[in-house]
């Protein structure tokens, strides 16, 4: 379990449709936890990133955060990869050696290009060494190729050439231990039969079982104890195209290795079960709960090869992701699995809400300041730590951009004092940066309805009520009048397919401090809305431009009074 922990993710997220604070935030946070012990911390995203987001790590000179979607757990992430396995045509001396060797019951099958073809257990192997009859033909015969039996062996070959090829043969054993008639009347029945062809004779010092089994055309001769052959008999072998072993082992150990000899692909069950590397560990538990197999082969998603395996005992109970929030501290606003995930850390200024719950104490800061970089740029202040140029940029602009450049009225004196540090630590002018970024293209000209209404939203539950708002931030509303109604249709779409009471689109000119509200939902709440309506779904907002501070609260409020 401590070995899959260390291996598996350690993510810094910020919230669904992340805004330019939960990425600038995750990326800070997440370079501190490496200065701090926490080399594996990597920050990470679960929507994409705004224009104005992407122009801020262009100008820091870093990567965007890693796009997930899921937290859960897959078996592509807790499997072992470390895999004991073996090839169709292995023998089942060489998978018998490889399982008792690592002490394993059961291991795949792999072919030459990754692809799994069964699973191979103990019993299987059983099969190759015992015959299913005891008595008649079946006992003395065997499905071999005679190059394996050779390298099982390590016996020498003679007389015509060995196959070079891994065909399997079915071949007739006969131990040439009777007596010199005893053996020439079991030859000659096998001729009249038309089996001879077919004979493996095995025996070692006689010479007369020998010249006999030459004499008879038989498919191969095996001479044991290290004996060898008269060179004449051997001259007469390579005429007749008979195949001649000498082995150093005595005729009962040639015996049983011979069956050691078999391959595995002789006793694959074709009716295993495989899964896929992206599988949630809970939904696979549920699987294969039931299933009588016990080793699973875990494949990749893009060449279906062997990625890893997993057991049922590797999931009683499984590991799991560890993540460090941002911005944020809700499931409803968090990424799609987070439930099943590790939560470490939170760290966050929006208000307590939502079950957040943890097997374990946390770290757990929350503040009202106007800007989760602000709180995390004090960690590195508090640690005498001064983050990279580039990482100071992107907290610069996760203030810069959750409070207007600290105009807006969550603003504190902590965000006014981290954003002067950060301005020296990136070597930039904050004023001159505010007008760079607000100036990136227009999101409510340029973007689809769905990147405007999706860009910056969070979801909300108050007083049994789901609410989600959405903001963007312009540079005037000229842009406005054109797209108004795709934009409402949209929002409408969505209070039908996500069963929301209210939906809000706030559009913040960040110049003029005023927000234009277009809002859909519950009739009766629309009519309490402190705002001045001005159609039937806008509103006008001058001097709001806080989502956390100034929108939340009055719908919140709004609420109450309409259901009193």
């Amino acid at each position: 379990m401590n070995a899959w922990r260390s291996e598996l993710p350690f993510y810094v997220i910020g919230h669904r449709n992340p805004d330019t604070d939960a990425i600038c935030s995750a990326i800070g946070h997440a370079a501190l936890l490496r200065l701090t012990g926490e080399p594996s911390a990597t920050a990470a995203r679960c929507g994409e990133l705004t224009p104005r987001t992407a122009w801020v790590l262009e100008q820091a000179k870093i990567e965007a955060p890693i796009l997930i979607d899921d937290v859960r757990t897959s078996a592509g992430m807790m499997c072992r990869r470390n895999v004991v396995q073996v090839a169709p045509d292995d023998t089942f001396l060489t998978a018998y050696q490889k399982m008792l060797s690592s002490g394993v019951r059961a291991v795949p099958v792999v072919d030459d290009g990754g692809h799994v073809t069964g699973i191979l257990r103990y019993l299987d192997l059983l099969e190759l060494l015992l015959p299913a009859e005891t008595e008649g033909l079946a006992v003395r015969t065997v499905l071999v190729a005679l190059k394996k039996m050779a390298d099982t062996l390590q016996a020498e070959t003679a007389g015509a050439p060995c196959p070079s090829s891994e065909n399997e043969e079915n071949l007739i054993i006969l131990v040439g231990a009777s007596s010199q008639n005893t053996v020439e009347k079991r030859l000659l029945q096998a001729r009249a039969e038309g089996t001879v062809h077919r004979f493996l004779v095995i025996c070692g010092d006689r010479p007369f079982v020998h010249n006999l089994a030459i004499e008879f055309g038989v498919r191969a001769l095996l001479i044991t104890g290290g004996y060898q052959i008269d060179p004449e008999l051997e001259k007469r072998a390579a005429a007749k195209n008979i195949c001649l072993l000498l082995a150093k082992q005595d005729t009962a150990s040639c015996t049983t290795l011979i069956r050691c000899s078999r391959t595995v692909r002789n006793v694959l069950d074709e009716g295993f079960i495989t899964v896929a590397a992206s599988e949630p560990v809970t939904l696979l538990k549920k699987r294969i709960s039931t299933l009588a197999q016990e080793l699973f082969p875990v494949l990749s998603a893009d060449d279906h090869r062997l990625l890893g395996v997993v057991s049922k005992s590797d999931l009683i109970d499984p590991p799991r992701l560890r993540l460090a929030l941002v911005d944020h501290n809700e499931y409803a606003q968090a990424v799609r699995g987070v439930e099943e995930a590790e939560i470490v850390e939170v760290v966050d200024h929006h208000r307590l809400a939502g079950n957040l719950v943890s097997r374990e104490p946390i770290r757990y800061l929350n503040e009202p300041v106007g800007s989760t970089s602000t709180l995390v740029a004090r960690k590195f202040a508090h640690r005498d730590l001064t983050p990279a140029p580039g990482v100071a940029l992107c907290l610069l602009a996760g203030i810069v951009s959750d409070t207007l450049n600290l105009t807006s009225p969550t603003t504190t004196d902590l965000d006014r004092d981290m954003l002067g540090w950060l301005a020296d630590v990136a070597g930039v002018e904050a004023a001159d940066f505010t007008r760079q970024f607000f100036a990136i293209g227009s999101l409510l000209a340029n973007g689809t309805v769905d990147e405007i209404v999706n860009a910056d939203r969070k979801e909300f539950s108050d007083e049994g009520l789901k609410i989600s708002i959405a903001q963007v931030e312009e540079l005037g509303m000229e842009a406005l009048a054109g797209r108004k109604d795709e934009l409402l249709a949209h929002l409408h779409e969505l209070v039908e397919k996500e069963q929301l009471d209210l939906i809000f689109l706030v559009i913040t000119d960040v110049t003029e401090h005023y927000s234009h509200i277009l809002a859909v939902g519950n009739e009766s709440l629309l009519q309490s809305l402190p705002y001045e309506r001005i159609g039937d779904h806008s509103f006008a907002a001058p001097g709001v431009v806080s989502r956390k501070k100034q929108i939340f609260p009055a719908v919140c409020q709004t609420i109450r009074v309409a259901r009193r």
